[in-house]
């Protein structure tokens, strides 16, 4: 009937008792057809109670035996693959074919220079990307799963990897499986199996034991790792673990992928590619045109390396990977787990937040406010009560039936007023209050124990739980006001009951939407006894009254709404709640004047027939079902908004992922939201999401802005040789120089760049075009201008040089000089058009500050330093040749930024260029 795993084993010194629990441990036999078991023999196989779960020391002794709970790790990048990618490019190639070429000519020290350029550019590159990969590694661990086990006759929450065969699981809708169990008590409990059979519909679970041979599929008394829980909860023992588990024999011999690529890396791989592919084209071009012109053929590839290691910017693809990874974990301390690269091109682009609002834009802390029965009503002001101010319940029949019914009905676990309590916040909210009257759950369940729970029903919007009462069983239920009462027949009065009639239930109705219009969260309780404990829990229903709980919105969530007014971002909230209560507190976070405009989840579709303006003039939507926040997903991006969408439930799964930008709640939230969205809420708080679309905006802005200048510097490079070759002018700058300079300029200020806090007002702009590419043809326009401002900077020294008189290594010396310092003050025309001249976000960047210094450094030093100069043949400049230098670098700067003062000053032309930023 089962495998024998382990072998038996002793603990010198141990007690008697703990090493015959050890040896227990070693010697439980794994079965092979746990889904044929019947429930009690299981467990007496696994040694280990129902109720009580396993001990810790047990839980120790079967860790050693079976090992962790992982069926695959994602590998940890090695060191040796992130070298070996270095040299994985293109660039590298072209480079080390003019290393071969410089060898080949008798250039021996260029051919040396040109490896160890190539080596310090590797080293570069490796460490910024190693540091990167670790980084996303760290926040990998952030997202661990956990479970929900039975351990020393408590529940626990442990992560999933430490789970062994024997432990007693806890399942709830929402949770993901994280091992195979055979259950041992279910209600209403479905579960979706697609990840490991295929089959896309969710399969209904029980406890009974199943035929040895039936099909994976089909084996009910089972719950496989990998699938997720979709309706009701259960219970469920441990049969396997890691890769003994079904997922785990799939996958045994299978590692994890690493995610694709995001579509901005895609975009800056396509750039790289066309650009090398553009200047290896030139390159040959102007060789082969000055070897047909007579020139020295080793003059002519000199040339064409020079012109092709200057057009190709190396330093782009790791500055890119660092400000993505950079931005990542900056988000992640600011409460927000990316989960997909992808996510962060997508942020800066949102322009509809589609907000739930329990525990997003309210406190998730629920208090009971109100008792309404058919003998009044009993406002509560304070959250707690202190023992001596219970409330006095002795005279109020239907009052003190309404708690009681509350506290029977209940997942909750809450033994104190003064505790946290472990459960859903408002049954928590219904325990205290129970607590308050001087019922404990704990004493209602000894004198009315649970015989049979029925699950709470997104279709029905109710629970229940069916007791003993004597020889009759009590039916306890809660649930939506108007689906309690369309299922109740009679109501508690003061001197029994009477019959419900239209008119009454109107009147409970009313009650209940002025509750809702003060911001409170209703519910209806009610119940029935009867003699069958099978009995349909939703039928000739006896209401008890009504219980107004409230949850106060967020203090920062008006703020942060207005945040996303300014940045051009609509918030609409969904949520399944009333529509009073949502107008209320729609009203309390300031969604502002379409709050008047609440389409309830039944009117849905007409809204989204009418198309984008029918959707722009509604602020909420209430009552709304799974299916209709799918609905409203897909109408939002067929108007052309870029949708983020919020959930924290199994059923908010399907429009997470459907969404742009899918965010679950990392405290509250379901294992299966949290797969399905691409951020997690570390603390569930909607400001985070307005601070992760800020940061979102700044790296594409940084990205693009460091793009911008290293294909405007590296233009002028194209320029400066392709020009002196073509007017048949000496090299003004030879193949090494250009790639030092690029190791320089290409490198540090890009980092830096990358680096930026962003602009002040970078949420008072719309959100971008999603598909507008990263450099548009008005940025190329800039680019090509700028380019063309260092060019003639460069040969207004050169031409200035040769004025002078000065020799032709002196002369190079000076035209690298200014072109290598003008590419440093390049980077204050990398500020946006409409910031400040002075104070902006380029001159705030203290890591531009840093990076402009030691670059200064590294270029001004080598030509003193005769080993250094001999290398890149150049000569220590004089006070004349460092005239020329700072003249004709400091020119290009404030030209282009004068020109950039005067079409800001320009109403008209200011106007045009606003518009086009935005």
């Amino acid at each position: 009937m089962g495998i024998g795993i382990g072998m038996m084993s002793s603990y010198p010194g141990a007690k008697e008792g703990a090493i015959e629990r050890h040896e227990a441990a070693q010697q439980i036999f794994l079965p092979e057809t746990p889904h044929a078991m019947p429930v009690a023999g299981l467990l007496r196989q696994l040694h280990v109670s129902a109720t009580e779960g396993l001990s810790d020391d047990e839980v120790s002794a079967r860790r050693k035996r079976f090992g962790a709970n992982t069926v695959t790790a994602r590998r940890p990048t090695r060191v040796a693959s992130l070298l070996f990618h270095q040299f994985k490019s293109s660039v590298v190639y072209l480079l080390g074919f003019a290393a071969g070429l410089a060898f080949y000519f008798g250039e021996l020290e260029e051919g040396s220079a040109i490896i160890a350029v190539l080596a310090i550019n590797a080293l570069i590159g490796f460490v910024t990307e190693l540091k990167a990969a670790r980084s996303i590694e760290a926040l990998r661990a952030l997202g661990a799963r956990t479970a929900r086990v039975r351990r020393e006759s408590g529940v626990h929450v442990v992560t999933a990897d430490e789970l062994v065969p024997g432990d007693i699981v806890v399942l709830d809708a929402g949770d993901a499986v994280s091992a195979d169990l055979r259950l041992i008590e279910t209600s209403r409990l479905s579960a979706d199996e697609s990840a490991l059979t295929g089959e896309s519909v969710a399969v209904d679970k029980q406890t009974c034991p199943v035929s040895a041979d039936t099909r994976l599929g089909d084996r009910a008394s089972m719950a496989f790792k990998g699938t997720a829980i979709t309706r009701g909860t259960g219970t469920g023992v441990v049969v396997a673990t890691g890769l003994g588990t079904e997922l785990g024999r799939v996958t045994r011999l299978v590692l994890e992928a690493d995610p694709g690529s995001s579509p901005l890396e895609r975009k800056l791989a396509r750039l790289s590619a066309q650009l090398v592919f553009a200047t290896v084209a030139v390159a040959a071009a102007i060789g082969a045109t000055g070897l047909i012109g007579g020139e020295d053929p080793f003059v002519m590839v000199e040339a064409a390396i020079a012109l092709a290691v200057a057009a190709i910017p190396e330093g782009l693809p790791i500055v890119a990977t660092l400000a993505l990874a950079r931005g990542m974990w900056r988000m992640a301390r600011q409460n927000a787990l990316i989960e997909h690269l992808s996510a962060v091109e997508t942020l800066g682009a949102t322009t509809v937040i589609l907000t739930d609002k329990t525990g997003t834009l309210t406190e998730n802390r629920m208090t009971v406010r109100s008792l309404s029965t058919a003998s009044g009503e009993i406002t509560l002001e304070t959250e707690a009560r202190k023992d001596d101010e219970r409330l006095q319940l002795s005279g109020d029949r239907p009052t003190a039936e309404l708690l009681r019914i509350a506290v029977l009905c209940n997942d909750a676990h809450l033994e104190h007023p003064d505790e946290s309590g472990n459960g859903d916040p408002m049954e928590i909210a219904l325990l205290r209050a129970g607590l308050h009257a001087g019922l404990t759950r704990t004493a209602l369940l000894d004198g009315h124990p649970i015989v049979r729970k029925h699950a709470f029903d997104p279709v029905t919007k109710m629970m229940a739980t069916v007791h003993e009462c004597g020889d009759r069983v009590l039916v306890a239920v809660k649930g939506a006001p108007e689906a309690v009462l369309a299922a109740a027949t009679h109501a508690t009065v003061e001197q029994g009951e009477i019959a419900l009639d239209d008119d009454t239930r109107s009147e409970w109705l009313s009650r209940a939407d002025q509750l809702g219009q003060h911001g409170l969260r209703v519910l209806a309780c009610a119940m029935k006894m009867d003699t069958l404990a099978d009995v349909a829990p939703y039928e000739r229903l006896m209401l008890v009254g009504l219980i107004g709980l409230e949850d106060p919105a967020r203090a920062d969530v008006p703020q942060a709404i207005e945040d996303c007014r300014r940045a051009g971002i609509r918030v609409v909230m969904v949520t399944g709640d009333h529509v009073v209560t949502a107008r209320s507190i729609g009203r309390a976070v300031g969604l502002g004047e379409n709050i008047a405009n609440v389409v309830e989840g039944k009117n849905i579709a007409q809204v989204i027939e009418t198309g984008q303006h029918g959707l722009r003039d509604v602020g909420i939507f209430a009552r709304v079902n799974p299916e209709e926040k799918l609905a409203l997903v897909r109408a939002y991006q067929a108007a052309g908004e870029i949708v983020a969408m919020t959930g924290d439930g199994v059923n908010d799964a399907p429009a997470l992922r459907q969404a742009d930008i899918g965010v679950a709640m990392g405290l509250r939230g379901t294992d299966v939201a949290r797969e399905a969205a691409a951020m997690i809420l570390l603390d569930d708080a909607f400001p985070t999401i307005i601070g992760a679309i800020r940061e979102g905006r700044i790296i594409f802005a940084n990205i693009r802005r460091f793009v911008a200048y290293l294909l405007s510097c590296n233009l002028s490079e194209v320029m400066v040789v392709g020009l002196a070759v073509l007017s048949s002018l000496p090299l003004p700058l030879l193949p090494l120089q250009i790639l030092y300079l690029n190791l320089v300029t290409d490198v540090f200020p890009a980092f830096a760049l990358a680096f930026g806090e962003g602009e002040a007002g970078i949420l008072r702009h719309p959100p971008r075009d999603p598909r507008e590419p990263i450099l548009g043809r008005r940025r190329w326009i800039v680019i090509i201008l700028h380019g063309g401002a260092l060019t003639a900077g460069a040969f207004g020294a050169l031409a200035t040089s040769s004025w002078l008189g000065l020799e032709a290594r002196a002369t190079v010396t000076v035209t690298f000089l200014t072109l290598a310092f003008a590419q440093l003050w390049h980077t204050f025309n990398m500020r946006d058009p409409q910031s400040p001249l002075i104070v902006n976000e380029i001159t705030r960047n203290g890591w531009l500050w840093s990076a402009l210094l030691l670059c200064v450094a590294l270029l001004a030093v080598p030509p003193y330093v005769p080993p250094a100069a001999l290398l890149l043949q150049l000569s220590p400049p004089t006070a004349d040749m460092w005239s020329v230098v700072l003249l004709f670098s400091l020119a290009p700067m404030i030209v282009t930024q004068t020109i950039s003062v005067v079409v800001r000053g320009s109403p008209r032309i200011a106007a045009t260029t606003m518009r086009r930023h935005l």
